[in-house]
C-alpha cells in the first residue's frame, strides 16, 4: 500500500541511513502522499521500529513500517548498510522520518594500552 511512496523518498532515506552515524536525521514527508495511499484523510501511520543485522527487532510493525523496510531491503545500498549497523527508525504522526544509528561505538582503550608500555619499561 504504501511502497510507492518509500520508494519516492529512497534516494533521500538512502542518504540520511549514511549521515546518521553523527546524529539523528529526520525527513519531512508530504502528507497528501500517505492519504493518496491509504485513501483516507488524515492516515494514522506513526510507527517505530528497530533493525539490526538486515533483521527486523521489532515485533509485528505496522503496515507502512513493513513496507518501507521492504523498500529498504530491496535496494542494494540501503540493505548494505541494515546488515551493517543497527537503526532506530520512527515515523511520527506530523509525518517525520526520524532515523537513528545506534550501532554500539567500538572504542580502542588507548590509556590500557600506555599503562602496559610504562611496565615493560
Amino acid at each position: 500500500m504504501y511502497t510507492y511512496t518509500w520508494k519516492k523518498y529512497l534516494p533521500v532515506i538512502r542518504i540520511l541511513l549514511k549521515r546518521s552515524v553523527t546524529a539523528t536525521q529526520v525527513l519531512s514527508v508530504n502528507r497528501i502522499d500517505f492519504e493518496k495511499a491509504n485513501r483516507v484523510k488524515k492516515p494514522i501511520v506513526s510507527f517505530s521500529v528497530e533493525l539490526a543485522k538486515g533483521r527486523v527487532l521489532t515485533i509485528n510493525p505496522p503496515l507502512p513500517a513493513k513496507d518501507l523496510l521492504e523498500v529498504l531491503l530491496e535496494d542494494e545500498v540501503t540493505r548494505k548498510l541494515i546488515r551493517d549497523n543497527k537503526y532506530s527508525i520512527k515515523f511520527t504522526s506530523g509525518f517525520e522520518l526520524h532515523i537513528e544509528n545506534i550501532t554500539p561505538v567500538v572504542q580502542n582503550d588507548i590509556s590500557k594500552t600506555d599503562s602496559e608500555d610504562s611496565t615493560t619499561a
